[in-house]
C-alpha cells in the first residue's frame, strides 16, 4: 500500500473502504462472494449481531463506495430480505426485473428530459398555462 492509498484509507470514506473497515474485515470478516462489478461482500464470522438482532454484513465497493452501484440480488441480502448469499444459491430474476444500473445522476450520463435546463438543443417555448403565484391571490 503507498503513503497515498493509506492517507485515502484514513480520512475519506467515499474512495471505498477505510482504514476501520479494512481491519474490520480482516480480523473477523469471512468471505461471502462477489458481484459482476467487483464489489466483495463479507459477514462477521463471529456471529456479531447489529442493534436489531441481524448479523453484520459487509460490502467492499470496487471504487466509490455508491449504493446504487449493489446488485439488487445483493441488496437483498445485504439487507436481511434473504438469508443465503447469492454466491451460495442459484438466482434466478423474474421477466419483469431489469438488469441492474448504477445511478448515474450528478453524472454526464444522467437523465436529462426534453425541457430541462441541462439538456441539449433548444428548450421549448412555454404553453401559457402557467400563472405565477402572488402573495395576497
Amino acid at each position: 500500500m503507498t503513503f497515498k492509498q493509506f492517507l485515502t484509507e484514513f480520512f475519506t470514506w467515499w474512495n471505498g473502504q477505510t482504514l476501520g473497515t479494512r481491519l474490520t474485515i480482516r480480523r473477523h470478516g469471512e468471505f461471502v462472494g462477489e458481484d459482476a462489478f467487483g464489489n466483495k461482500y463479507y459477514r462477521d464470522k463471529r456471529g456479531k449481531v447489529d442493534g436489531f438482532g441481524h448479523e453484520r454484513r459487509y460490502v467492499i465497493y470496487n471504487g466509490l463506495a455508491d449504493a446504487s452501484r449493489t446488485p439488487m440480488e445483493w441488496r437483498m441480502w445485504l439487507c436481511h430480505t434473504h438469508a443465503t448469499p447469492p454466491s451460495q444459491e442459484e438466482y434466478t430474476p423474474r421477466e419483469w426485473q431489469k438488469p441492474h444500473v448504477e445511478n448515474l445522476t450528478g453524472t454526464a450520463g444522467a437523465y436529462r428530459p426534453r425541457g430541462s435546463t441541462l439538456s441539449e438543443g433548444q428548450r421549448p417555448a412555454a404553453t401559457g398555462d402557467y400563472v405565477a403565484w402572488t402573495p395576497g391571490d
